[in-house]
């Protein structure tokens, strides 16, 4: 763990490890994948010298530090997140950037955006932030709240309804007695179940599984927003990675143990054995196939 974060939390741990599995030219791929997401939240977002924005979820700062470098010292920015490691880490990188002045930081979750009073920003920006929100009813009633007549929204949010399907289709091939038993198969169910809900009941009480493409339009309707646009992006393409300790040592979100660890606490030797004999080729062969499924919407608040 670094100095930048004096107590981690799951949401600044993942951010800050885990997603890029403590590897810098890894780290490097991932920033430059995440980049083109926010700057297509931006994009959506219309910002203009004079505007508040405010960056829901914001993690490290990417989407609130790529929005001041566009506009510069017009831009006002509230970023809000539920973790205070985070945020702790995220006013820093204000302060070292020489942006301190413009942002206003303030711990709260996306169904109470705290502090942030009615019709007072111009844009509501999330990126991969609301798929984690309990209560998203709740998260768009508040980015209702908070914009002025005529403010936009603008969210990236992943799709992860297709991850919970296939370890719970893995889960019934395992469990039908009519079927010979598959040892691989047992074992990557076990990988992926531990990841991803692997039952219909689990699926409907996990906020990143519970929802698809077309809630989001639902939510923002029913908030009153209106203008509503939204593209399902899927992206079907090698996987960026190829090194196996990456591939150890990373995890698809921040509520997923990283492989490593499920290896360790859920197989025993000889399982681990047939794991790495069966997947290990082809994550190094740079054969691996992944998927994104990332739902872009934006939306506009009527004039008053």
């Amino acid at each position: 763990m670094t100095g930048d974060v004096d107590s981690a939390d799951e949401w600044s741990d993942w951010l800050l490890h885990v997603r890029h599995a403590d590897d810098p030219e890894y780290e490097r791929i991932v920033r430059s994948v995440v980049g083109r997401y926010a700057d297509r939240v931006l994009d959506n977002a219309r910002l203009a010298p004079g505007m508040t924005l405010v960056d829901i979820g914001t993690g490290d700062g990417l989407l609130a530090f790529r929005a001041i470098e566009r506009i510069g010292a017009a831009l006002r920015v509230v970023l809000t997140d539920i973790s205070e490691p985070m945020l702790r880490h995220t006013q820093a990188s204000a302060a070292q950037r020489g942006v301190g002045a413009q942002c206003r930081f303030i711990h709260c979750s996306a169904e109470a955006l705290a502090g942030i009073e009615d019709a007072s920003v111009d844009v509501v920006a999330a990126r991969a932030a609301v798929a984690y929100v309990p209560d998203k009813t709740a998260a768009f009633r508040e980015f209702f709240r908070v914009l002025k007549p005529g403010g936009r929204l603008a969210i990236a949010e992943p799709i992860l309804q297709d991850e919970a399907f296939f370890a719970r289709a893995l889960k019934r091939r395992v469990d039908d007695a009519t079927q010979p038993k598959d040892p691989f198969l047992t074992l990557l169910h076990r990988w992926k179940a531990v990841q991803f809900p692997d039952t219909e009941e689990t699926c409907a009480a996990s906020p990143i599984t519970n929802f698809s493409e077309r809630d989001l339009v639902s939510f923002a309707r029913n908030s009153g927003l209106a203008d509503i646009h939204l593209e399902l992006h899927i992206d079907v393409f090698p996987s960026l990675i190829t090194s196996w300790e990456v591939f150890l040592d990373n995890s698809p979100h921040p509520w997923a143990p990283p492989l490593r660890r499920i290896l360790a606490e859920r197989f025993n030797t000889e399982e681990r054995a047939l794991f790495e004999q069966m997947v290990r080729p082809t994550v190094e062969s740079g054969k691996n196939i992944a998927t994104d499924r990332i739902a872009y919407l934006n939306a506009r608040k009527p004039p008053a």
